[in-house]
């Protein structure tokens, strides 16, 4: 069997899905994509696709191992996304043409499903309480919010006090036992996480996600010891090498790799057994598309410490379509008392409708982030 075709599609919201081909009629899907960064993602998907135009496609890990190392310069957001989702598309053909889901060929499942949290927003406590009753009222079992707008380097308690009106009107509303994850986003330095990790404790939250941006990782060997809340992070972290030193440090309770853009299934599940070594859990990060979130459940069946997943159905950024637009089959992900079930389709056991793929690339994205300012006029992380 022989690679003949890869072709990305750029459709909205903010997504890349990729197709491969093959001579024998398998065909494989992935989600390569950087948000933002979606057209940087598929064109670096076009350079590798000279390397693997006539290979095999079922020598996954030789071909993770070229790919990622052949061309001297590696790592980095948008070559691990783009190997990210060529690697997804190989597995599912793989899968396709052994008639199983991936997670067996990953070793077979440790679980059938897995709990899984949504996203909600709002800009008064009162927004962010009935977002919450919503959602567990919905069969959700955890929600996941953004902590705040911009925060300077050292911030006024007002800022402190929005944040915890927000949690509290959230706890309140959702009584004790309900999840709830609360993402600083990286727009917290230091100084300000230091104070809202020890004012957050009392709200029994699942975790904090980046209290301060990877890049900064050594300030939570002073933050870690402020509270027993859980610390997660890593979706801005694309391998095991960049995850090695945020293992070894111990201060990091959960990693959250995001398997569009951390190498794929094949980096990922390596990421996921390195933290597992060191009694940390597992959270993959995915506010994308269906291929993506298909890929991740392959990954939860297989990883034992694997304990939440992030899906997007319904999420603020899905403007235009969203997570079940793109399938032929979206009972796939039919959510029941806060879980989902694990595809055990062939592959990844999503059915792309390329169809309404190709319709939807006529109008394609150009997705970017917002821009925030502080008051006095310096850029401020969003």
């Amino acid at each position: 069997m022989k690679i003949t075709r890869l072709e990305t599609f750029i459709v909205p919201p903010r997504w890349c899905f990729l197709k491969i081909e093959t001579d024998e009629g398998f065909v494989g899907w992935g989600e390569p994509v950087v948000e933002g960064r979606a057209h940087s993602v598929a064109a670096a998907v076009d350079e590798l696709a000279d390397y693997l135009i006539g290979k095999d496609p079922r020598h996954i890990e030789d071909h993770w191992t070229v790919m990622y190392r052949g061309g001297f310069y590696r790592g980095g957001a948008i070559h691990m996304s783009a190997l990210a989702g060529i690697d997804q598309a190989l597995w599912d053909i793989k899968g396709k043409v052994l008639g199983v889901p991936v997670h067996e060929l990953l070793g077979g499942a440790v679980r059938d499903r897995i709990r899984v949290y949504s996203w909600i927003g709002g800009d008064r406590p009162a927004d962010t309480a009935r977002m919450a009753k919503e959602r567990m009222d919905g069969g959700f079992t955890a929600i996941k919010m953004n902590a705040s707008e911009e925060m300077q380097f050292i911030d006024t308690f007002d800022k402190v006090d929005a944040v915890l009106a927000n949690v509290a009107a959230i706890r309140d509303a959702v009584g004790p036992h309900f999840g709830i994850g609360v993402d600083f986003h990286g727009r917290v330095h230091k100084p300000m996480a230091k104070v809202l990790m020890k004012e957050l404790e009392p709200y029994r939250l699942m975790f904090v996600e980046e209290p301060v941006l990877s890049e900064n990782a050594e300030a939570l060997k002073e933050i870690a010891p402020l509270s027993n809340i859980p610390i997660a992070l890593g979706e801005r972290l694309f391998s095991r090498w960049d995850f090695k030193q945020i293992l070894a440090g111990g201060y990091v309770d959960i990693v959250q790799p995001d398997p569009s853009h951390s190498g794929g299934i094949t980096e990922t599940r390596k990421i996921a057994n390195m933290a597992e070594a060191y009694d940390v859990a597992l959270a993959l990060h995915c506010p994308l598309g269906p291929i993506a979130l298909a890929a991740n459940l392959q990954l939860d069946a297989n990883c034992y410490n694997a304990f939440i997943q992030e899906q997007s159905l319904g999420i603020h950024y899905n403007q235009g379509n969203d997570l079940l637009d793109y399938v032929k089959n979206p009972e796939v992900f039919a959510y029941e008392d806060g879980y989902v079930k694990i595809p055990q389709g062939p592959g990844l056991g999503v059915e792309v409708n390329e169809e309404y793929v190709r319709e939807r690339a006529e109008i394609g994205h150009r997705w970017r982030n917002p821009i925030w300012r502080h008051a006095d006029g310096s850029f401020a992380e969003w």
